[in-house]
């Protein structure tokens, strides 16, 4: 697999993943904070299926161009 979101998007996404797991743990304690999981993973794997579809990505690596 190749990564299709750059740094700062994974540094991002996992900030807002963990601020939205926090939700589950210490806001209103519902489930959905779970929603978290999703950008917390995609940061993790450095890839973003949705992006791959529409053939976005913010990687910095373009037809072996940096």
């Amino acid at each position: 697999m190749t990564c299709n979101i750059g740094n700062r998007q994974r540094i991002l996404r996992a900030v807002v993943g963990l601020a939205l797991i926090s939700l589950v743990l210490i806001g209103p304690q519902t489930l959905w904070g779970l929603v978290g999981l999703l950008p917390l993973v995609s940061a993790a794997f450095g890839r973003c299926p949705p992006l791959a579809i529409f053939g976005a990505g913010a990687c910095g690596m373009k037809d072996g161009k940096s």
